[in-house]
């Protein structure tokens, strides 16, 4: 991570430097609910539902198959984890300019620095033991995650468009770990699609960044406009459509009933990425990728529909006594 100097944080109201003293033991249920805040929970959903797309190339699930799955996402977990405290700390300067990013713990001053970086120590610690023991699978995708986010870091992030693309490559090597953990081969055009999916939802934030506070917070915004988001939009949604059917189609586990698989998708995956950008072009609610496909009850109920149409579909194609029910 990024070695800056530790200055006192300015107030998130007025500004003025912040004095960090000693903790009071009042104080400490506090400082370790903003501790457990740097790590941001509920960006642990990014792992828990990408890195167990692995499961549908598996046959037989067993405790075995799930506990190498589990130790997999923890894997991803600590190591985002491990870079938000990271970057909080080396954009904490910036992050005080931001309406919103203001009130994170280190920009606040609420978590001192020193502080905030044994944190980051303590959880690649953690990471580092699940690596050893092999409980993740081989680790080599994690340590390039880590190696990315350093030079995403370090000066990548300043990059129009590259840093939509480093952000993007991190989902990917979240879904090899997956198989990689289950010994099965992970598609190219599911690659293929969890990349272009995740960079539409990046564009989609940058989009909104620009319309929220211009290009004063983050530098790499300065190589955007409103117009090219829109069309990167555009071109990154088409991809991900396309390989996503392409995929079930081809390569996905519903063999022999791939072409139904992409028939039955086609609405559910043309709803949802309508669906997307209504929301981030009209609704103007593009910049938190994670709350909008969590919240929005459009979004659920479309997504739960196709993941049962898939499930029996699923079953259907991979246990004969199941199609031979339902025939």
């Amino acid at each position: 991570m990024p070695v800056v100097d530790s200055v006192p944080a300015p107030s998130a109201a007025t500004g003025a430097p912040a004095t960090v003293g000693p903790v009071r033991h009042r104080d400490l249920p506090r400082l370790a609910g903003d501790l457990v805040r740097l790590v941001r929970p509920t960006h642990w959903v990014k792992s828990l539902l990408v890195v167990p797309i692995a499961l549908v190339e598996v046959t037989a699930w067993s405790p075995a198959v799930l506990v190498r799955l589990g130790g997999a996402v923890l894997a991803f977990m600590l190591a985002a984890a491990a870079v938000y405290v990271g970057n909080d700390v080396a954009d904490r300067h910036r992050d005080r300019h931001h309406p919103v990013k203001r009130h994170r713990p280190v920009a606040a001053g609420r978590v001192p620095v020193p502080l905030a970086y044994a944190w980051c120590l303590a959880l690649l610690t953690l990471l580092a033991l699940l690596l050893y023991a092999g409980a993740a699978g081989p680790a080599w995708p994690v340590l390039v995650y880590l190696v990315l986010n350093v030079c995403y870091s370090r000066g990548l992030k300043h990059v129009p468009l590259v840093e939509v693309g480093v952000v993007a490559a991190g989902f990917v090597l979240r879904v090899v770990q997956g198989h990689l953990a289950l010994g099965v081969a992970a598609s190219g055009w599911l690659l293929v699609t969890v990349f272009a999916g995740c960079l539409l939802l990046t564009v989609g934030k940058r989009r909104q960044e620009l319309l929220d506070s211009g290009t004063a917070h983050r530098p790499a915004l300065r190589g955007y406009s409103v117009e090219l988001a829109g069309h990167l939009l555009q071109l990154t949604s088409v991809l991900a459509v396309t390989a996503g059917l392409v995929w079930l189609r081809t390569e996905a586990p519903f063999h022999p009933y791939g072409e139904v698989a992409m028939l039955l998708s086609t609405p559910f995956v043309l709803y949802l990425m309508s669906r997307y950008l209504q929301l981030a072009l009209v609704r103007r609610a593009g910049g938190d990728p994670v709350r909008l496909l969590l919240r929005d009850r459009a979004v659920l109920v479309a997504g739960l529909l196709w993941g049962a149409t898939l499930a029996t579909l699923l079953a259907v194609a991979q246990f004969p006594a199941v199609a031979a029910l339902l025939s």
